[in-house]
């Protein structure tokens, strides 16, 4: 692995699709938290809305009057390269990540640019694993998906936690994700997308499995992230109800590529429900949407409640909370800790893709390459950030 010399190019940071929904909280972020002498620019398909955000985030610091406009597409593969040819990390919120995504992480992995994004579409995850880790590792770039609360805080959060556990001995973390959040279009539309592709996700799963299998080291550790059974917990005082999400795998990849989490790694990740009916009629809402997303016009239904673009207003994000409690047992030792914070889908979102880049842009990081997690990638320099930001981790018990 040779990292590519990136540090003459015109930036630092390029924000792509920065006028939807999210990509428009983190420009702001960006506007109110980038260092003075960080080169960033706004990247989208219309200039004149991305002439609009920048009046608007001028507003906020009057130095953003100046921020480069770049026009790019998701169907236009030369723009998407030159965009990547010219800046040192490129930060993305265009989802559906299967249906937009490849052609920037293409461009990325073939120019040694850091990638990061908001997806928690495991198949893409996996499409861009088989397809680009290995140009991505030639080049020096890193490709890190899923930094927004998809899975920046269970990832970071088990690392906090393994860090505080005794070191050379199994471990086994069980994670309990609490929230009273509502989503945006563009997040519909993507869980629409990875329910709808049952099939296609357990294939793009199983190719990377046998890639994988093929490099798989040989030093006897085990991981293991098992769908676990629903289960009461006395330390959250909450059912727990299996939860299908990406942050699982995300975990598990950051625990075989790190020796720090043991010789036999375990986790779980549940729903934390207060009251069994919720917890039972919350399944069954899954199931159900599950069920309707195979059916194109059920699909195009369910879709058309919310438009890519639309999402809560700054009230209801600004009574919107999460906590994340992780009840870890290692070498004797029993420990529950706690990563929350407020608005999880938006605001936080936000703030830890915007963090996730200016940690790629401006910390002191081990050297790493090709698809890797936030943990192995940025690790306690990303949590640090975190924690300054206002995100909480802390030891709840132990």
């Amino acid at each position: 692995m040779r990292r590519q010399d990136t540090s003459g190019r015109a930036h630092d940071l390029v924000l792509y699709g920065a006028t939807g929904f999210a990509g428009a909280l983190t420009a702001e972020y960006l506007a109110r938290h980038a260092p003075k002498d960080c080169r960033w620019a706004l990247a989208g398909r219309s200039t004149a809305k991305l002439e609009r955000l920048r009046d608007r985030l001028a507003e906020i610091d009057p130095a953003c009057a100046d921020l480069p406009l770049l026009r790019a597409d998701s169907g236009d593969p030369d723009s998407l390269r030159a965009l990547a040819a010219d800046t040192r990390v490129l930060a993305t919120t265009v989802g559906p990540y299967l249906t937009y995504g490849e052609p920037l992480v293409a461009a990325c992995a073939a120019a040694g640019t850091d990638y990061v994004d908001l997806t928690g579409e495991p198949e893409f995850v996996d499409r861009m694993y088989l397809r680009h880790h290995a140009t991505a590792r030639t080049s020096g770039a890193r490709l890190v998906h899923a930094c927004g609360f998809d899975s920046v805080p269970h990832d970071l959060g088990v690392l906090f936690t393994v860090g505080l556990l005794p070191e050379g001995v199994p471990l086994r973390i069980d994670g309990f994700v609490r929230t009273n959040a509502t989503f945006s279009g563009g997040t519909l539309a993507s869980v629409l997308t990875v329910a709808s592709r049952p099939v296609a996700m357990a294939r793009a799963a199983r190719e990377r499995q046998r890639a994988e299998r093929l490099q798989k080291r040989t030093d006897g550790r085990t991981v293991r992230a098992p769908l676990g059974p629903p289960l009461r917990s006395g330390e959250t005082r909450a059912w727990g109800v299996p939860l299908p999400t990406i942050d699982p795998q995300i975990i598990a990849r950051s625990a075989t590529a790190l020796d720090r989490y043991g010789p036999d790694f375990r986790y779980r990740h549940y729903a934390g429900v207060r009251w069994l009916p919720v917890a039972v009629g919350g399944a069954l809402g899954a199931g159900a949407v599950c069920a309707l997303a195979q059916v194109p016009p059920a699909r195009r239904w369910l879709s058309g409640r919310l438009e890519p673009g639309d999402g809560p207003s700054p009230e209801r994000r600004a009574k919107s909370w999460f906590t994340v409690r992780f009840v870890a047992t290692g070498g004797g030792e029993r420990l529950v800790t706690e990563v929350s914070g407020g608005d999880p889908g938006y605001d936080e979102t936000a703030k830890m893709l915007a963090e996730s880049a200016l940690s790629l842009a401006f910390d002191d990081l081990p050297e790493t390459a090709g698809q890797v997690t936030t943990a192995v990638a940025m690790g306690e320099a990303l949590t640090a950030r975190l924690q300054k930001a206002g995100i909480t981790f802390r030891v709840v018990r132990g």
